[in-house]
């Protein structure tokens, strides 16, 4: 599948805004099962500065500074994707990656291996993801049991985030600790990515959070996705002898080519589409569309 992707972010501000510092994580990244063909970002009113890296984890970071007065700042990235993940779909289901069992799992990431070493880091404390509570690990060991399969498992807790908890678009914000989206069982696609890796990083493996979109159009006679014409987030587990594979609980089901991703991180202070620093007295009204257009 080829993907044609606009995603437009709009700040307007009730007062002039004399300068704004602001990182971007827009551009999608190369990863199994996807390439990046083309990719542009326009900034209005243009940046004094502008410059591109790759962070940590291997997302591409964008970071500008205006510093000119304005009242409203907008930015567009137009991407276009190769998706080819449903021909790993098969693997899945095979015995290297179900055969690995919670007590198989611990006992292989205590090598020292840097694929082992490189997923640990996702078992610790992240910003938005602070050391479980108990609410959250008893969730958790519904689902993860010593000697059953980590995939299975994590497919589980996948399924019982989509029935147990609610899309509400509004209810939450970046802000809302995980306590309480717990608690409501309310959020968005976000809020049940993080759980799920809350749960999972509690039972002592790595779980991350991946940004990015799914696409607008569903197939002929298929409901609409929830997320679509929008940002999307999902999680993913690690099991170690296979690797990393990802989950959707906003829509239940494993993504393949309808979801591209952007960027991943231990969560979503990791991987904001934009965040910034903004000199001004006023208040800000933010609007964000995205379209995905499959290619013919």
């Amino acid at each position: 599948m080829i993907f044609d992707v606009t995603h437009t972010t709009k700040y307007k501000y009730n007062a002039p805004v004399g300068y704004c510092h602001n990182i971007a994580t827009l551009r999608p990244r190369e990863s199994k099962g996807q390439e990046l063909l083309d990719y542009k970002i326009d900034i209005s009113p243009a940046p004094a500065e502008i410059s591109e890296r790759i962070d940590f984890f291997g997302n591409y970071i964008t970071r500008f500074s205006i510093q000119t007065e304005h009242k409203e700042l907008k930015v567009t990235t137009r991407s276009k994707i190769v998706r080819n993940y449903s021909q790993y779909q098969d693997s899945f289901f095979s015995q290297a990656c179900k055969g690995i069992t919670m007590n198989e799992a611990h006992s292989a990431l205590r090598g020292t291996g840097s694929e082992v070493l490189e997923a640990k880091q996702f078992i610790l404390e992240s910003i938005f993801i602070r050391r479980a509570d108990d609410n959250i690990r008893d969730y958790a060991k519904v689902s993860f049991k010593p000697n059953r399969s980590v995939f299975d498992a994590a497919y589980e807790l996948m399924q019982r985030i989509y029935t147990d908890f609610d899309f509400v678009s509004g209810f939450t914000s970046i802000s809302t600790p995980i306590a309480e989206v717990m608690k409501e069982k309310k959020g968005v696609c976000q809020d049940f990515a993080q759980i799920a890796i809350a749960c999972i990083r509690a039972v002592g493996l790595p779980a991350r959070y991946v940004s990015g979109y799914i696409e607008t159009l569903p197939p002929e006679g298929k409901e609409k996705l929830v997320g679509a014409d929008a940002s999307h987030a999902w999680f993913s587990i690690f099991i170690p002898g296979f690797g990393w594979v990802d989950f959707d609980p906003t829509n239940n089901l494993i993504p393949l080519d309808q979801h591209i991703v952007v960027g991943w991180g231990r969560d979503y202070y990791d991987v904001p589409p934009l965040k910034g620093v903004v000199y001004g007295s006023g208040k800000s009204k933010l609007k964000v569309s995205v379209d995905i257009a499959a290619v013919v």
